[in-house]
């Protein structure tokens, strides 16, 4: 069973490297490069959460003895995830500001200013609900 939780490991740490080096690329290639490139991301980030979501499968029906060093091993690599999707949120706010400007040559500060603000309060309300549902699991279980 630990051998399974391990290949995921495997296969979540490459997609993972995959996805930190596209988006990093985004804001360098062109237009029509990174459409295909966004949507590459976005299929390889579903890959990352149904590999999460296997994991954590595993991660149940491991021995309640042995299942905290597990459960550590999932909770770094679903910040991992969290991290991902806002560094892809944000190359993708710039994309798309970048294309807006491109249409109606707008300087857009303004736009960005808001966009970023909104994407923080997005992740604060996204970590609250993730403490939620925790809490909730925690009571669930006990």
């Amino acid at each position: 069973m630990s051998s399974d939780f391990e290949g995921y490991e495997q296969d979540f740490a490459v997609l993972t490297a995959e996805i930190t080096n596209k988006i990093a690329r985004v804001p360098r290639l062109p237009p029509d490069e990174k459409k295909q490139v966004v949507a590459n991301v976005e299929k390889q980030l579903e890959e990352a959460k149904e590999l999460l979501e296997q994991m954590d499968l595993e991660v149940r029906e491991i021995p309640p003895q042995s299942r905290g060093m597990y459960s550590n091993r999932m909770r770094s690599y679903k910040q991992e995830m969290g991290k991902l999707e806002t560094d892809f949120k944000r190359s993708r706010i710039a994309y798309s500001d970048e294309v807006r400007n491109e249409l109606l040559g707008d300087d857009g500060n303004s736009s960005e200013n808001q966009r970023a603000h909104l994407l923080d309060n997005t992740e604060r309300l996204e970590r609250s609900s993730r403490r939620l549902e925790a809490g909730y699991q925690i009571a669930v279980e006990t």
